[in-house]
């Protein structure tokens, strides 16, 4: 029995651990990007690509949520992929040509010319 109660409690932290260490680089990143400057370039949109996410709750209930990738190249050949809101996602198309608004890995918006 004190084989269980010591693996259950090495589990138990080694999640929580997880959880502090995921949410602690979730805000460095959000503080990285806040201090990037906003920049604008031209860019074609390159590829497309989702994550949807099956979540089950309790009494067998599920929901899904789908998160939307687009990747950009830029003049010089890089090539970045972020994340767009659904509405943006939608409107894209793999060759739209335009002006891509970025803050360190953050999109902002993108204008097709």
């Amino acid at each position: 029995m004190e084989v269980f109660v010591t693996l259950f409690f090495i589990m138990f932290f080694s999640v929580f651990a997880l959880f502090i260490i995921q949410s602690f680089q979730g805000v460095l990143q959000w503080n990285k990007n806040n201090h990037s400057p906003r920049l604008t370039v031209d860019a074609t949109v390159v590829a497309k690509r989702t994550n949807v996410s099956r979540h089950r709750g309790r009494r067998r209930m599920s929901h899904s949520s789908t998160t939307y990738y687009v990747t950009f190249q830029v003049e010089s050949g890089d090539r970045m992929e972020l994340l767009v809101p659904g509405a943006e996602y939608g409107l894209m198309v793999e060759g739209d040509r335009g002006k891509v608004t970025f803050q360190g890995t953050r999109f902002l918006s993108f204008a097709r010319t």
